[in-house]
């Protein structure tokens, strides 16, 4: 035992132990997160692996295999078990082996290793998408197999370093402005400007491709802002829904100095093709039948865009991946708030997007006040007796449903929006049913995929200038919302044990608030259920950014969601 003081256990499987109650926590945590992936977060000890991706995004990002071998020394309790720390070693030196390069006037797969090109040929996948031989230390590569070969390739172990280059893209010149046409000053902040330069790599083919990981709330769309002055060109943006491309034209217009008529929305409302376009991953994959072709995914491809921009690039559908895939000489830019994603593809956005270049700890940014405070309670209730029987003998996939719709949820949230009468409240969930009961409940407006854009803008407008309090909400406003007073989220039902929806539900209140008042995260939970299983996979995002996650049977003492919360009644997660 080296240190038995030390919060980290190693285990030769690659699964990494956390003790929670240690006084190097934090520290531990935080420098353990840059390189792995957390499992599961009950209350004493997470867990936490060591993957290939999650060592490959670290590489990329800038963190060496010796750093981070020497965190797991640092913190360990016992010797680090030395399989381990080659499997470390030997990951990240695998990152950059193989390499797509410009060899005269061909597209190149490179290494300095020629045995390493014959392991590739060596692959059926991969060899249908290498031509000849060039010389010992490249294979020619079709440009249309640029992105379909890193997809091959990463799955056998070799992410690829594409250092091939881009295309310009049409010229267009795109100036940040110094003040906004209300006169309020502009820039951006130091943390957004770093996530800009990692992504652009001073314009040289080791950049130009990736993710940048930021908090809701922490100005997304403003690095996409600043990528798009730093490269200067035609730039096709994907976004969430209508709502949310036009918060970004309202951005790129209030923000740069580009015209009006230089920036397009294309959606089911409008089908504008401008130097700026901005459309919706609904719009790209639309088409009227199953069997048919997608009708707008042309749009990749019918201007000579120097960027591409995928907001919310964990949500990337699988048609979209594919025509990503034909189109990597353009520039692409990913951001996000997870890489999680719930499809387990987070190696197609490494191989197709790009690796994570940019990403901070939300509680770093909470700690600089760029981010509110959130303090995160999950309030426990139990199943009428009436819904017992009905949830005992549902199919096992009915059990959350029945569990999520627990009536007395819609008592528990009224203690709670009376408690927070004078804040802008939201209520979140997954079933219709049970927010139409709960917006009838509260004679409140509800929010769902059928509310008409119009009319979703006129009620976001409300509840930004006050004269709409309480706002329910299905998850079509998970993402790309900006409702910067909003300051309490009550949720009563999420997608199954999603941690993406999780960290875009508590995004939605993380504005910082001109009182600098905490924002408030409920979740209402039905004990012993489906319901609270799902609830703690949710909770592993939370612990993932630093929050603790406070756990009360029923309503919480109004003291200790008030500020900085007293010690919880219930462990924490």
């Amino acid at each position: 035992m080296r240190d038995p003081g030390n919060p980290i256990i190693v285990q030769s499987d690659r699964s990494v132990l956390l003790e929670v109650d240690n006084p190097r926590y934090e520290e531990a945590r935080d420098s353990l997160a840059q390189f792995a992936e957390l499992v599961k977060s009950p209350e004493h000890i997470h867990t936490y692996r060591i993957t290939p991706l999650s060592l490959w995004n670290a590489a990329a990002a800038g963190m060496g295999a010796e750093e981070m071998v020497a965190v797991l020394v640092r913190f360990g309790k016992y010797d680090l078990p030395e399989n381990v720390r080659h499997e470390i070693l030997e990951s990240v030196r695998r990152y950059g082996l193989l390499k797509l390069q410009q060899h005269g006037d061909a597209l190149a797969l490179t290494s300095t290793d020629p045995f390493l090109l014959d392991e590739a040929l060596s692959h059926d996948a991969a060899r249908a998408l290498l031509g000849e031989r060039l010389d010992a230390h490249a294979v020619r590569v079709a440009p249309a197999h640029r992105g379909h070969l890193k997809q091959t390739l990463i799955k056998l172990g070799y992410p690829v370093e594409d250092l091939a280059g881009y295309v310009a893209g049409d010229p267009l010149a795109v100036c940040l402005r110094e003040r906004t046409p209300g006169g309020q000053a502009f820039a951006l902040r130091a943390y957004q400007r770093q996530a800009v330069d990692a992504f652009y790599a001073g314009g040289s083919a080791r950049g130009g491709s990736g993710v940048v990981v930021l908090p809701c709330g922490a100005g997304k769309t403003l690095v996409g802002l600043g990528a798009m002055e730093k490269v200067g060109a035609h730039t096709l943006i994907i976004a969430t829904n209508t709502v949310a491309v036009r918060q970004w034209i309202d951005e790129i217009l209030n923000r740069t100095a580009l015209a009006p008529e230089e920036v397009g929305e294309y959606t089911g409302d409008a089908k504008e093709i401008r130097p700026v376009t901005i459309t919706t991953y609904q719009a790209l994959t639309y088409r009227r039948r199953k069997e048919e072709e997608f009708l707008h995914l042309g749009l990749f491809t019918c201007r000579n865009w120097g960027l591409i921009i995928y907001d919310e690039v964990h949500l990337l559908p699988a048609p979209v991946f594919r025509v990503t895939a034909d189109i990597q000489a353009r520039r692409r830019l990913g951001l996000t708030a997870t890489l999680v994603r719930e499809d387990g593809r987070e190696d197609d956005v490494f191989s197709l997007i790009g690796p994570k270049k940019y990403d901070v700890p939300w509680r770093d940014l909470e700690r600089q006040g760029w981010i509110a405070q959130a303090i995160c309670c999950e309030l426990r209730l139990p199943l009428p007796d009436d819904l017992r029987r009905a949830y005992a003998t549902a199919p096992l996939r009915e059990k959350y449903r029945v569990a999520a719709e627990n009536p007395d949820k819609i008592a528990l949230a009224g203690k709670l929006v009376e408690r927070h009468r004078d804040d802008p409240v939201l209520i979140i969930g997954q079933y219709l049913d049970h927010l139409e009961a709960i917006a009838a409940h509260f004679r409140a407006p509800l929010i769902t995929g059928k509310t008409p854009n119009r009319e979703r803008e006129a009620l976001y407008d409300g509840f930004r200038d006050g004269s709409v309090k309480l706002l329910i909400v299905s998850k079509v406003a998970n993402f790309s919302i900006d409702l910067p007073d909003a300051s309490v989220a009550i949720q009563v039902s999420g997608t199954f044990g999603s941690r993406q929806e999780e960290a875009q539900r508590l995004g939605r209140i993380l504005r910082p608030k001109a009182d600098g008042r905490p924002a408030l995260f409920y979740s209402l939970v039905t004990r012993n259920t489906r319901d609270q299983e799902f609830a703690a996979n949710r909770q592993l995002f939370l612990t993932e950014q630093g929050y603790r996650y406070l756990i009360y049977d029923g309503l919480p003492p109004e003291t200790e969601t008030a500020g900085c919360p007293a010690a919880p009644p219930h462990p924490t997660r």
